[in-house]
């Protein structure tokens, strides 16, 4: 059975907004962290259970997270038009405010967990895989930070309001203790394959993306290397089923995921994604033509070039992963035997991964078992062969890891030709994790790593027609929000704001 965590308890946050009003809740800060808890190997078991319940926040780590491919070229998300049309202030709000405050919550609870986990008796080997844990999650939610605001404030002990007004730390700081995190995060986790708690290889491809994202090239294709030496994970053979419940136990491709059980703990984003709910969910996230035309055709060209392509047809011969990632509205479907469709359609093409039609037809109160997916194998291949591009070149190593990708059975694409430089190596690897990764919620982190987005993003024009903006001198950061600045006079805002 699936493992779940599942935790009715919510540690007050670093931002000092509460929860549910359960046990914790009730308890302020420092009696959660005296006698009133952390006796027993259980409480603690609690403890970490809390900090793995904040990656179940829609709006940041699962759901929230997809949507930010809505910022891009690849997809269109009517949950923040006016962000991905460059309208971002201090003032603005939703996903400005929310990722900041999702991860100190995330953060304030691990580091409370830190500092308590050594007082309760139990075997050390455990107390130490525990703490990895929370080192885990914890880098993972400054990484997060990083990405989205550069330098921010770093905690890594509980603190009181007045401890909390701090100047933020620089981006390359908080990076470093981000690395420190994930170092006793591989010391302390098991060498296993994932089955619902962080392993070894979850830190180690933690570690990877944060290497490849701060361009530490020759680093990053080294740890990522150790993973696909070491074993433990491997390619799911089939990419469609990857994303839903009756492909995910067990899948020797999931490295880390976020985990869901409903009734009580569903994941919800087969209603946000699919075109049956009208209003701000169904079709929260819609694709756009760029990314349908992404995709080559199966003799692996792109269709601009091969003679396979049909555009009165344009599914035929084509990369399979482009029907297990949209869907549009001539595709057919009999639910309950009779035909459907859905009734809401923002662009021609709706989102396909992680969808079930199985639960269709659709309500607000559709739930499901499926998990978010933060950390795979094909993920590692492709940060292998970027990084080991970039430090030196497209050797053979490249070239497996790519095709590896493109090879899955149920994908079946030719490999790459023979020959390519350093720089058609790079495109060939940019355009491989648009195909494989899109609607994964990593394409919006690519444009502004590879230093691109100010070229990409205006070029698109939004279903409502107006025109996408990104400004260079600002729009690589968000802002501190008013609120979170008035909280901490000492927080300086980010350029441009």
């Amino acid at each position: 059975m699936k493992k779940i965590f599942i935790i009715s308890a919510a540690y007050m946050s670093l931002v000092f907004t509460s929860c549910k009003k359960d046990f914790l809740d009730k308890n302020p800060n420092d009696q959660i962290a005296s006698e009133t808890f952390w006796n027993t190997e259980a409480d603690v078991k609690m403890g970490l259970t809390g900090i793995y319940n904040v990656m179940r926040d829609r709006t940041t780590f699962n759901h929230g997270r997809m949507i930010w491919d809505g910022l891009t070229d690849i997809a269109y998300t009517k949950q923040y038009p006016a962000i991905a049309q460059g309208i971002i202030e201090p003032t603005t709000g939703s996903v400005v405010t929310n990722i900041y405050n999702d991860c100190y919550v995330g953060i304030s609870r691990a580091n409370i967990f830190l500092a308590n986990a050594d007082k309760a008796p139990m075997p050390e080997a455990n107390r130490t895989m525990y703490k990895a844990e929370a080192y885990f999650l914890r880098a993972y939610f400054y990484f997060i930070l990083t990405e989205f605001y550069g330098g921010v404030p770093l905690y890594t002990t509980p603190v009181t309001i007045e401890e909390a007004q701090v100047k933020q730390s620089s981006k390359d700081v908080v990076v470093a203790q981000v690395l420190q995190d994930v170092e006793k995060a591989v010391a302390g986790l098991p060498n296993n394959s994932y089955t619902g708690h962080a392993v070894k290889g979850s830190a180690l491809a933690l570690k990877a993306q944060v290497l490849m994202h701060n361009n530490k090239w020759a680093e990053a294709a080294a740890v990522a290397n150790e993973i696909i030496n070491a074993g433990k994970f491997s390619l799911y053979n089939d990419y469609q089923k990857l994303f839903l419940t009756e492909g995910q136990e067990n899948n020797p491709e999931i490295i880390f995921s976020v985990r869901f059980l409903k009734p009580d703990a569903p994941m919800i984003t087969n209603n946000d994604h699919n075109p049956d709910l009208i209003g701000a969910h169904g079709h929260s996230l819609s694709a756009l033509k760029n990314f349908v035309d992404e995709f080559e055709a199966t003799d692996g060209l792109p269709i601009g070039q091969s003679p396979l392509f049909n555009p009165a047809n344009y599914k035929l011969n084509r990369d399979p992963r482009l029907k297990y990632n949209v869907r549009d509205e001539n595709d057919k479907m009999i639910v309950n035997g009779a035909p459907y469709n859905g009734e809401s359609w923002t662009t021609p093409y709706s989102i396909e991964k992680y969808v079930n039609w199985k639960n269709a037809p659709y309500s607000f109160e559709t739930r499901s078992d499926q998990d978010y997916i933060v950390f795979r194998y094909a993920q590692v291949l492709l940060i292998y062969a970027e990084s080991k591009n970039e430090a030196s070149g497209p050797d053979a190593s490249v070239y497996a890891a790519v095709n590896a990708v493109r090879a899955r059975p149920t994908v079946n694409m030719p490999a790459l030709p023979a020959g390519l430089d350093k720089d058609a190596m790079r495109v060939r690897i940019r355009h491989e994790r648009v195909v494989e990764l899109g609607m994964e919620g990593l394409r919006y982190w690519d444009l502004k790593r590879w230093k691109i987005a100010e070229t990409i993003i205006p070029t698109i024009v939004d279903p409502s027609g107006i025109k996408r903006v990104f400004n260079p001198a600002k729009h690589y950061l968000f802002p501190f929000s008013l609120s979170e600045r008035d909280r901490n006079p000492n927080l300086e805002q980010n350029p441009g704001y």
